[in-house]
């Protein structure tokens, strides 16, 4: 286990630093942090000072296949450190949706080519910017995306759904 030798607060802002290091094993480029399945660390000393504490996260969709990916990540993240008195708590309710997502995390999916959710009703193309998409399909690579196509740049691109 971690002595501490700092306050609490120090030591749960260490770990949220620490769980940027864990990506999405389905979007490479997202952590979990800008993905927004992280919902919260709390943190405690134990009858010897050393640190416990649990990690809240949430699954995008009930059943998420990269959940038992994401929650062996940390587990990976938390032994690397010395951190060993951490549990991972899975919440389902609320349910995630992707107003959790950091506006980093929208870009870095705009980036990757996959247009970031969005409101409105015309998906722009990750690619060109244009609105001038068809949807092609509900369902992406993976079922929270949607498969669109730019008819300007003839670019096929995934949008990841709002929910």
């Amino acid at each position: 286990m971690v002595e501490i030798k700092h306050d609490i607060k120090e030591q749960e802002q260490q770990l949220w630093k620490l769980l940027q290091e864990v990506k999405d094993p389905e979007i490479p480029v997202l952590s979990i942090i800008d993905l927004g399945i992280v919902r919260g660390i709390k943190l405690s000393l134990d009858d010897t000072e050393h640190l416990k504490g649990m990690i809240t996260i949430t699954p995008t969709y009930s059943g998420c296949p990269a959940m038992d990916v994401i929650r062996m990540e940390i587990k990976m993240v938390l032994f690397q450190h010395a951190y060993k008195g951490i549990e991972i708590d899975q919440q389902l309710s609320p349910a995630w949706t992707t107003d959790w997502m950091t506006q980093k995390g929208k870009d870095q999916l705009k980036a990757y080519g996959i247009a970031p959710p969005s409101v409105k009703s015309e998906i722009p193309c990750p690619l060109c910017n244009s609105t001038n998409t068809t949807l092609l399909s509900q369902f992406g690579s993976t079922a929270c995306k949607a498969l669109y196509k730019c008819n300007d740049c003839l670019e096929p691109f995934d949008y990841f759904k709002c929910h």
